[in-house]
């Protein structure tokens, strides 16, 4: 599928940190964060806070080059409640700003050069899947559009596929050799296009849009399978459908972290 227009992406990066600010305002900072083992929600909010920073200072500066995560100013969550969701909304305002400024320069991202606006996708569905954990933790349904969810889906199916600083990535046996997994996600605003095949073959994934027959199909609306693929919810959450081999998707499951 090709991806949303940038525009998109700055509303989604936007929408879904407000979103992210608002649970933060109203929760316990040391609220255990279950699908982050490890994490509270003031560590989520400041991942994602310091990784608006971090990639806006890429763009900004044009790098060519990896930047280190900490070194980048101003990327620590404040004391002040008050202060930390409007942290976190201009950290999304800065790198917004910044895509918007560099257009299609290039810049490092992830062991290549690619277009600024990179940033504004990868960091507009990061934003949307750590929403989803806070709203977990709290408690809460993650409120996800089908849109969004399938662009983020894309992304991370081509992730998958990609290479990274010419390494072949380490989820590629995720599927065995001439082993395959098809994605549908149903949602009706979207056309029909939401349809992935990614297969093994030559030692890689290959991942193509479509619709195709495979060894086992997850079905279902956008925002779910995305949370599924993401390992937020289980294969048997209600609304979504497992055809065929659900061991080879619970393969998959298991060796494809985000």
């Amino acid at each position: 599928m090709p991806p949303l227009p940038v525009i998109r992406h700055f509303a989604e990066l936007g929408e879904s940190t407000a979103a992210l600010a608002a649970l933060v305002d109203g929760a316990e900072p040391d609220l255990p964060v279950p699908s982050c083992p490890g994490w509270t929600l003031r560590q989520l909010a400041t991942h994602v806070g310091r990784a608006h920073r971090w990639a806006a200072e890429i763009v900004r500066t044009r790098s060519a080059d990896f930047i280190e995560f900490r070194s980048v100013p101003d990327g620590r969550l404040p004391d002040d409640p008050g202060a930390r969701g409007p942290w976190l909304t201009s950290g999304a305002s800065r790198l917004t700003d910044a895509v918007r400024e560099a257009d299609q320069d290039r810049v490092w991202a992830f062991g290549e050069l690619r277009p600024a606006s990179f940033w504004a996708r990868r960091m507009a569905h990061e934003t949307l899947v750590h929403g989803a954990d806070a709203a977990l933790a709290c408690g809460r349904q993650p409120v996800l559009t089908a849109e969004f969810a399938s662009d983020a889906i894309d992304e991370w199916l081509a992730m998958a596929s990609g290479r990274s600083g010419g390494e072949p990535d380490p989820r590629s046996d995720a599927l065995p050799d001439g082993r395959s997994l098809h994605v549908h996600v149903t949602d009706r605003d979207l056309d029909g296009t939401g349809e992935w095949l990614v297969r093994r073959a030559d030692g890689g994934l290959e991942v193509s849009a479509g619709h195709a027959k495979a060894d086992v199909a997850l079905t279902g609306p956008a925002a779910d399978v995305l949370l599924v693929l993401l390992r937020r919810l289980p294969a048997t959450h209600h609304g979504v459908t497992v055809h065929g081999d659900a061991d080879l998707l619970a393969r998959w499951l298991e060796r494809t972290s985000f």
